[in-house]
């Protein structure tokens, strides 16, 4: 099984997940951006966006792939930012044509708390460098929150302004099929 945690950048994803693993130690945590990087240091990615590659789509459905069918008792839990509908399915389809169960969650967060979100945390030690990333993380708010309309239509979306206990209650009543406190 796939719990994939989708949203903005600040939409509180990778917060969520390690909430899920703290629950579900037995989890094996899978953040598909590191796939990105290691591309980025082979190849050039003309748009800027890893995710605009082909073989960052098709490496990323592989490792999910293989995480599932080769450590098949334990879910995989992946934080990953993906708002291009058509790349969400070219990653979920091979998953769900092989078999593997994907529970896609996007986090809906006001444009104006994932700006105080994203300002508040450090993303890299060199103040330039973090002003910049802060820069380009707030830059994709509106297309981030603009498209959730357009994910695939069994996406459970979460109010990602909710505390991550709420968050990782219905998450993990979704994907454990159990009604638990705090619904969807």
């Amino acid at each position: 099984m796939i719990v994939w945690v989708n949203g903005a950048f600040g939409s509180g994803k990778t917060t969520l997940v390690e909430e899920l693993h703290r629950r579900r130690p037995d989890a094996l945590v899978f953040d598909p951006e590191h796939i990105g990087y290691v591309l980025r240091e082979i190849v050039d990615i003309p748009t800027g966006n890893f995710q605009d590659l082909p073989l960052w789509r098709r490496q990323v459905a592989h490792m999910a792939l293989g995480l599932a069918q080769d450590y098949e008792r334990r879910p995989v839990l992946a934080p990953m930012t993906t708002v291009k509908a058509e790349y969400a399915e070219e990653i979920f389809g091979p998953l769900r044509t092989a078999g593997v169960a994907v529970h896609h969650f996007f986090l809906k967060v006001s444009p104006e708390v994932l700006a105080r979100r994203i300002d508040a945390r450090v993303h890299h030690a060199d103040l330039a460098r973090d002003e910049e990333v802060k820069r380009w993380c707030k830059a994709q708010i509106p297309l981030c929150t603009a498209v959730a309309d357009a994910l695939p239509a069994d996406t459970v979306f979460l109010d990602g302004e909710r505390s991550v206990g709420e968050l990782a209650d219905v998450v993990l009543a979704r994907v454990d099929g159990v009604p638990r406190p705090g619904g969807g």
